[in-house]
């Protein structure tokens, strides 16, 4: 940015010309990129390959009347076939949520909302979060080729207990019916759970579990990350100019054009194909930029001086990077992957983006998947 004549002038009388040039470096730092590209070093690695699909999802919670749970059977059916080796969901581990409950401070408001309580599960094994989680990696890594119905409800009990109900769904579903009682660490209560979110309208019950039984896995990852939350503003004044703020910047021609997009989708939902044209749209490679165009990059220049878009935007990437590093992570103890993880549809860009960054991670394709 230059500097307006008046400003130069004092800084060149006051401090002479080489301190204006040091004054000036920030400017000029913003050109700078380093010339280490880890996206363009990616082996090939010795083994497998570690492949992710990212699959962007709305929300199932908050679909109209017009979306059935069956309509799902033509994109489960496609996902199938890819034959993912681990599904990642949108869900808070229970190790985070066990961590965020120790700082109600600031994470109160994010466990009522994200956080399930495992006490119920707790009192029925006996074990804590970190145990029940320690536990479940013990069983797994002794876990037979053909397991017992009543090893399948003694897991399904320990991951209720360390806070993952999607994997205790999976265990569940891979019951048989007659199979799914209370019994071995099951007590009424806890299959009151399972049974109640089965049919949940939520896309790690209804579409990541499903699948994993299907196909044969154990359990789901939960790699959604709310670390980075903080409470919201307590005075009604800043809370109302925060809101303002936001929602002024949401107020754009590209989020008109989602709007307009989403009504079509959904009034389409009661065809044949309407819920896997959502889920191509939601997948097409132009996606990803309307939703920047329409949030994310509308509050990076939202002009409020409390810098309420910037921080908006500060709290988006850094958990955005904190979902990747937990797909990482499980990608680096399982070697040659081939990972299915699912999540909100405005997530996908930062989630692609950021995962093409890792020497060891290859992309797929969404969209050949979903013919």
């Amino acid at each position: 940015m230059a500097l307006p004549l008046r400003v130069f002038h004092t800084l060149t009388a006051a401090v002479g010309f080489g301190a204006l040039l040091v004054a000036a470096l920030p400017a000029a730092a913003q050109d700078y990129h380093q010339p280490f590209h880890p996206d363009q070093l990616k082996g090939p690695p010795a083994g497998a390959l570690n492949e992710v699909l990212v699959l962007g999802t709305p929300h199932l919670s908050n679909m109209g009347d017009g979306f059935k749970v069956e309509s799902l059977s033509p994109l489960l059916d496609r996902l199938a076939a890819w034959k993912p080796t681990a599904i990642a969901t949108e869900d808070l581990s229970g190790l985070q949520c066990d961590s965020l409950r120790r700082y109600p401070s600031r994470y109160a408001e994010t466990v009522e909302t994200y956080c399930w309580d495992p006490a119920p599960a707790a009192l029925a094994t006996g074990l804590d979060v970190p145990a029940a989680n320690a536990e479940a990696e013990r069983l797994l890594a002794e876990w037979p080729a053909q397991p017992t119905a009543a090893q399948r409800r003694h897991l399904a009990a320990i991951f209720l207990a360390a806070g993952e109900r999607g994997s205790a769904l999976v265990q569940w579903l891979r019951l048989a019916p007659e199979d799914r009682t209370a019994n071995d660490g099951l007590n009424d209560a806890l299959v009151a759970v399972l049974n109640r979110i089965k049919d949940r309208a939520n896309e790690t019950y209804l579409i990541s579990a499903p699948l994993a039984a299907r196909l044969g896995l154990e359990r789901l990852w939960s790699v959604d990350d709310h670390s980075a939350d903080t409470p919201d503003p307590t005075d009604p004044v800043e809370k109302k100019a925060y809101a303002d703020a936001i929602m002024g910047a949401w107020n754009n021609p590209a989020s008109q054009t989602r709007r307009a997009q989403d009504a079509e989708l959904g009034a389409a939902l009661d065809q044949p194909d309407g819920v896997l044209r959502m889920y191509r749209v939601y997948n097409a490679p132009t996606t990803p930029t309307l939703t920047y165009q329409s949030d994310f990059g509308a509050t990076l220049v939202e002009p409020s001086p409390q810098a309420f878009g910037r921080r908006y935007l500060g709290y988006w990437e850094t958990r955005n990077l904190r979902m990747v590093a937990n797909m990482r992570d499980v990608l680096g103890l399982y070697p040659g992957t081939r990972m299915l993880t699912i999540v909100g549809a405005s997530h996908k860009g930062y989630y692609e983006a950021y995962l093409d960054q890792m020497h060891d991670v290859r992309l797929v394709d969404p969209e050949p998947v979903l013919r």
